[in-house]
């Protein structure tokens, strides 16, 4: 359960918890409403309600052996689609029923990257140094993008659907989703990217590098800022909504510690750090709820810490006996959902 922390204010209650049998390795919600969870054991669970009982293990550990390591809802709901370590992607169409539409294999690659396209059914997965797209529609592979340098680190969508940004060793390629067979525009990095994520508005794009460093571009500017002084590898990063008619806020992890790097007014002044102290063991995920500056954190410690405007904590909850793993916003709603690292799937629902 989860239990409240010294706060100021109250914005969060536990709301229900469902049960995984290992390590939660990915959540996910649909803008319907429904949310889904992976494990290390090979689960897949569907919550198609708002209380425990409305559940579905559409993949369990009996099934699969190995990990199921990413998830994702298309757009409109329609489709869930899993990867893992099998290097199987399963496929669900989830109305009026789901079904197992199709199972992609891939074998031996290992799965761990894969994310829908934002305004359409269109599916992007990393298959070691390559990136494939599939059609719900046509139930077909699109094409499959080559990354030559490395394998595929980290996968984002322009937030319009207009562009693919693949992330790995050395650098960042942007694909033009209208001509896939247009050469991608290479975005040059020091060391290799795993983590790397498009703000919301669509103007800049970020990549955390090996070398303790995060690269910001904007297409109005030719070259990168670059903002270093982290203490170790940056797990995550995550975009705020709209901040006082600037650039959005944006959120980085490395270690215990959370970063927040607001732009300057004038480019030549770059993007300016603050530092978010509380968390006393690794922050394994944060997340801005969507179109808004309330951020969260989640940790080893098992803490979810929320950050008004990314300065003050209000809330913390505390629900993960052995730490947090993973979280996901609900894209609409104030609703949120966080993985354990025994099992639990915590769901937690704001009051007002």
């Amino acid at each position: 359960m989860f239990g409240l922390g010294a706060t100021q204010k109250k914005l969060f209650e536990h709301h229900w918890l469902g049960e995984l049998s290992e390590y939660v390795t990915a959540v996910a919600w649909s803008t319907d409403g429904k949310s889904a969870a992976s494990s290390a054991a090979g689960e897949v669970l569907l919550w198609e309600g708002e209380n425990s009982q409305a559940t579905l293990m559409l993949s369990s550990a009996a099934t699969v052996e190995l990990s199921i390591d990413c998830l994702d809802f298309s757009p409109n709901g329609q489709f869930l689609a899993a990867g893992g370590q099998d290097g199987k992607v399963s496929i669900w169409h989830l109305k009026p029923e789901p079904e197992l539409v199709t199972t992609l294999e891939n074998a031996p690659k290992w799965v761990d990257q894969l994310s829908w396209n934002p305004t359409r059914n269109q599916l992007a997965f990393s298959v070691g140094r390559y990136v494939l797209l599939w059609d719900a529609e046509s139930q077909e592979k699109v094409v499959t993008l080559p990354f030559e340098s490395s394998s595929v680190w980290g996968i984002s969508w322009h937030p319009r659907g207009e562009y693919l940004a693949t992330a790995g060793d050395l650098e960042v390629k942007v694909w033009n989703a209208k001509d896939w067979d247009d050469d991608s525009y290479v975005l040059i990095l020091p060391a290799a990217s795993i983590a790397i994520a498009w703000s919301p508005d669509g103007e800049y794009i970020a990549a955390s590098s090996l070398d303790y460093a995060i690269a910001v571009w904007s297409w109005k500017v030719p070259y990168p800022w670059v903002m270093r002084g982290f203490p170790g590898k940056i797990r995550n990063l995550a975009w705020s909504g709209p901040f006082s008619g600037n650039a959005p806020l944006l959120a980085a992890s490395s270690a215990k510690g959370i970063a927040i790097w607001k732009k300057q007014a004038d480019d030549r002044e770059g993007w300016v750090p603050s530092a978010l102290e509380l968390h006393n063991d690794v922050v394994q995920d944060l997340g801005f709820q969507p179109k808004q500056l309330l951020l969260v954190s989640a940790s080893d410690n098992g803490w979810l810490c929320f950050w008004q405007r990314a300065q003050q904590v209000v809330q913390i909850l505390e629900g993960a006996a052995n730490g947090f793993s993973c979280l996901a916003w609900h894209p609409e709603r104030h609703q949120l959902v966080a993985g354990g690292e025994v099992g639990s799937c915590s769901f937690g629902l704001s009051p007002s």
